[in-house]
Order: C-alpha cells, then structure tokens, then sequence
C-alpha cells in the first residue's frame, strides 16, 4: 500500500525499503546465552491479548460519555478538575508514537502494598480456614467455640497483617491520591511509526540530567535492532520468557518485560514482537486493535485502508460484549499458533551475522 511521503519521514520503517548494513558486531558469550535471535519478517496479525483486553468496549463507551460530560460541563461553566487531572505521565500510545513509562516508585509501593496485601490476606486465609476445618473434624473433645477462640491469635498475626496493608493502601489511593500518584521523572522509550526511529531516554547522559534535568536520547533506526526471546527462572525456578530488543552495532537495549509480564510460554513474547514490526511498518495499516480506533483516521495508510474496505469508524465501541469475547477467543487461538520460530529471517538478506 503506498504511503503519504509528506507525512512520513524518510526514515519511516517499511519491509521492502530495509537498507543493506554493516556485519552485526558479535555479541558476549551472556548474551548468546540469554536469548535467541528471533527473525524479521513474515508477521501476523497478532497482539498480547491484555492489548485488547485493557480497551474493552464497555470501557470505550464509559470514558467516551465521561469525555461528553466533561465538555458539556465546560461550556455550562459547571466543570470542577478533578484531582491529578492533567498530570504529565510521559507515556504516549497512539498513530506516531508508542513512548512507555512507568509510575513512580512510590506509586508502586502504594500498589503493591494493597493489592500485594489483599493477594495475601486471601491466601493465608483460605490456608488458615482449611487447617481449622480439618482440625475441628480431628478433635473430638474441645467445641467449635473453644477451636475458634484458640485460632483467632493465628489468624490475627497472619490474615490481619496483610489484611491492614491492603486496607491501608487502599485507603490512600482511593482517598488521597496526591500522597499516591506520582509520575516518574520521564519516559524510558520510544518506537516511532513516523519517523522509523527507536529512543531509550539516558538518565545518566554524562551528569546533565542531575546537574540541569537534561534528558538524554539515544536514537536508532528500528531495522538496527533485533529481537531476543530471553529466558529466565522465577522465583520457585521456573522458566519465564520475555522479550527485548538489542542494537546490533552499540550498547542499546530495551526490555519489555514491563509491558508484557514474562511468561512460562514463549507465545504472548512472541506476539509482541509481531506487534512492534506490525506497528512500525508505515506499508500496512495501524492493527485492528481497541486502543487505536480513534487514531486510525489520523495515519494515512491506515485511513486509506479503512476507506477501501469501508471500515465502520466505531467498529470496536459499538461491539457487543458476545462478539468481543468472539474477538479475544479469537487472538488467543491465533497466537497459541504462533509460527515465528519456522520463519526465515528478512533481516539477514541485509546484514551478515556474525554469530
């Protein structure tokens, strides 16, 4: 599909303009042994299912009659700004840019002090509540009252720990979100269908940013990175895959273990990877996915797309919840046969490897 050259840079990524390049530098013994290359090319139409999941259209439908309210409230001159409104969070997700970033780490304290907390207080619980209904059914002198009674300093310690964390964190991200919600001091990076470009942001760039706050950026074509499928044990020793991208000529990575939680299967890492070449690549339009309904229009490929195959405008917000479930069944299917390990590598028509 031709693309707009007015609005796309000459460094936009596209398949069939990928330039021959340098040999790739050989990696460390590590990091042969941390991840597999995975190839270019040959992607399908897949996503991490939470990608579908996270803009469901009962959700659309919600924030779109909030966004309604809102600006019917501003025109009355009613509109009170709610707290935090307009707080910069950094992370872009849209037809140009997909720029990540995090919350602070005192937001994340906040959140893993309640919902860490409340996963506990029910695991311990149900643990606690079966060791005393087996107990109650051993003893056969002491009552239910006199077995409740000698549990309850158990229970007190070990459920009602958990059960204050969770209470409390709950309480000040409900109710006081300014003490919470912090963002963090900026983005960490940045995949620009646009402009064809990858940016890690540098926080050390060589003492500014502690000196005067100077961000650095570290920029690269996307067809210099590869991607790895790294695979690392848990906790109880159990295998987890995630993915990152690596240049292939300097010391520039990106884990995206943050943005898809690693996983016992090497699917939804996978998936991602498909995604991030589907995303980039200014020949095809934006994917068929929730989250970009309201930017399709603004990306020209992806709008002369959508006006040839005469795509509804509200495809996704006006879905009934039996038709999206039908949708998610169906990505999941699509990538649990996910077939990225079987395919040839489109990269290595334009860069020998030297490992």
């Amino acid at each position: 599909m031709a693309n707009d050259n007015t609005y796309y840079a000459s460094t936009a990524y596209s398949p069939a303009s990928i330039p021959d390049q340098l040999p790739s530098s050989e990696r460390s013994w590590l990091r042969k042994l941390g991840g597999s290359r995975l190839p270019w090319g040959r992607t399908q139409e897949v996503a991490p299912d939470h990608f579908l999941r996270d803009d469901t259209p009962e959700d659309m439908r919600y924030w779109e009659q909030v966004d309604k309210k809102r600006e019917e409230e501003k025109v009355l001159g009613t509109y009170i700004k709610k707290p935090m409104e307009g707080v910069e969070l950094h992370g872009v997700f849209d037809h140009e840019r997909f720029r990540y970033a995090l919350l602070s780490k005192r937001s994340h304290f906040w959140m893993y002090l309640c919902g860490g907390g409340r996963f506990i207080f029910f695991l311990v619980t149900t643990i606690l509540l079966i060791m005393f209904l087996f107990e109650l059914l051993d003893n056969k002198y002491s009552t239910s009252l006199e077995m409740a009674i000698s549990y309850l300093p158990t229970f007190s310690i070990f459920s009602g720990l958990p059960l204050a964390c969770w209470g409390l964190g709950a309480l000040v991200i409900h109710k006081f979100p300014r003490l919470w919600f912090k963002p963090s001091r900026g983005p960490i990076w940045e995949l620009n269908r646009r402009t064809g470009l990858v940016t890690v942001f540098d926080y050390d760039n060589n003492g500014e940013y502690k000196k005067n706050g100077t961000i650095g950026e570290i920029t690269a074509p996307f067809y210099e990175f590869d991607a790895y499928l790294s695979t690392s044990p848990d906790r109880q020793g159990l295998p987890m895959n995630f993915l990152y991208l690596a240049h292939r000529y300097r010391d520039i990575t990106i884990n995206f273990a943050s943005l898809v939680a690693p996983d016992r299967t090497p699917q939804l890492p996978l998936a991602l990877w498909d995604f991030v070449q589907n995303y980039m690549d200014i020949s095809r339009p934006l994917q068929e996915l929730p989250c970009f309904e309201k930017y399709r229009h603004l990306d020209p490929v992806t709008a002369a797309h959508d006006q040839q195959t005469a795509r509804a405008p509200r495809y996704w917000i006006d879905m009934d919840d039996e038709t999206f479930e039908a949708e998610l069944k169906e990505m999941s299917g699509r990538i649990h046969l996910i077939d990225t390990m079987h395919r040839p590598n489109l990269m290595a028509q334009h860069v020998e490897y030297v490992d």
